[in-house]
């Protein structure tokens, strides 16, 4: 290791990514809160103004701001983005389990967001201020955003891209290990509303089942469409999705049921749009609704489930220079390379390499398998394994050609 980047990581270390971390997980920023994130934007943006660096603060509604921050080197170079998100989901109903404690034991950090995402906040934060304090970037310039909502609509993300940022290249960090992956699949939830006709439980002839109506489309999806998703399997990402999750109908056992609604959550591939993928659906009703004549059937978005722009698919080739600086960073840190993989959760990742034109890979700490759970948690050496690797990565991109 060259002196240059031992300064480099003892600077980051010093930064105190872990203290961070638990300081941020002890401010609640789920939904349902009055100003949700911004008691976790002003955390962040009071570290990083106290190691010298200039942040902004622009509410994307009130009381819920996104924080940038930006390090420029003397020449110009190319545009890194690192991205996360300040929100969180709720704690559990039934099992608050490590709840909002930050606490440190065993080598890990507890608390809900700690794996999605604070802890990557944290080791993005102190990425930033080992690059500053070190004066490691000679050229070009990398931004920290910290965006709220990406666990409900993605406003956050949304504004970023509206406001027409810029960047050559971007990493996002939830929860990989710390592994690099090249993309994800789309995520559109949709609903799809039976409207049948009552009547007496003793003489069903004489009504239109709602739930019969459901039942015999979840099988139309199940042997019609669904074996056709092989055809479009992706080489990294692998086929499309449906799964349906939620079923409501009917009144009474005596009763026919005169309204029935599923929700389904369906992952897309390259190639696929919301069009596309409704047009299918939209066929499968229609089908239904000749074999039951009187029957009505619908489909629209669930709401809430986004604000205006469509939850794409994300992918970036794996000889695209941010993908190729993370892995050259994770090839200096750890000495050896695991094949980069899809991510199996939809990002805000997507928005910014489709709407903003920003090429965009997803490299985190944490475990997957522990966020949203009563005992999340990360382990402290990856968030600054972390640290080290978005420093890294940002040097070996940031200086090249623009």
């Amino acid at each position: 290791m060259t002196q240059s980047r031992q300064e480099l990581f003892e600077v980051i270390d010093q930064a105190d990514p872990i203290k961070l971390l638990g300081e941020l997980i002890r401010i609640p920023s789920h939904r349902g809160l009055e100003r949700q994130e911004e008691g976790v934007a002003r955390a962040l943006a009071r570290y990083l103004g106290s190691h010298g660096l200039a942040v902004r603060l622009e509410e994307v509604v009130e009381g819920r701001p996104n924080l940038t921050c930006t390090l420029e080197g003397e020449e110009r170079g190319r545009h890194l983005l690192l991205c996360g998100h300040t929100d969180t989901v709720p704690l559990n109903e039934d099992d608050e389990g490590v709840g909002f404690s930050g606490l440190v034991r065993n080598g890990k950090i507890e608390g809900r967001g700690s794996v999605d995402m604070k802890g990557a906040l944290a080791a993005m934060a102190a990425a930033m201020v080992g690059l500053h304090k070190a004066d490691a970037l000679p050229r070009g310039k990398v931004t920290l955003a910290a965006i709220i909502d990406e666990e409900m609509e993605s406003l956050g993300a949304e504004h970023l891209v509206a406001s027409g940022f810029q960047a050559d290249g971007a990493i996002v960090g939830e929860p990989t290990e710390n592994r690099l992956s090249l993309g994800h699949k789309g995520l559109e939830w949709l609903e799809f509303r039976f409207q049948g006709k009552a009547a007496h439980g003793g003489t069903p002839r004489s009504g239109i089942n709602a739930i019969d109506a459901a039942a015999r489309f979840i099988e139309l999806v199940r042997t019609e469409l669904v074996p056709r998703f092989s055809e479009r399997a992706d080489e990294l990402l692998g086929p499309p999705t449906l799964n349906f999750g939620t079923i409501r109908g009917g009144d009474q056992p005596s009763t026919v049921a005169a309204n029935c609604t599923l929700t389904a959550d369906r992952r897309s591939v390259p190639g696929e749009t919301f069009e596309s993928m409704t047009q299918e659906l939209r066929a499968l009703l229609d089908q239904v609704e000749r074999e039951m004549p009187g029957l009505l059937a619908g489909l629209v978005r669930v709401p809430g489930g986004m604000a205006t722009l469509e939850h794409v698919a994300l992918k970036t080739e794996a000889d695209h220079p941010v993908a190729e600086s993370t892995t050259n960073a994770i090839q200096e840190l750890y000495g050896a390379l695991g094949e980069p993989g899809d991510f199996p959760a939809w990002t805000d990742g997507a928005l910014l390499a489709e709407f903003g034109g920003i090429p965009t890979v997803i490299l985190g700490p944490g475990n997957l398998q522990l966020a949203h759970s009563p005992r999340e948690a990360i382990e402290e050496d990856q968030v600054l394994e972390a640290a080290r690797l978005y420093a890294l990565a940002a040097l070996d991109f940031c200086p090249g050609a623009e």
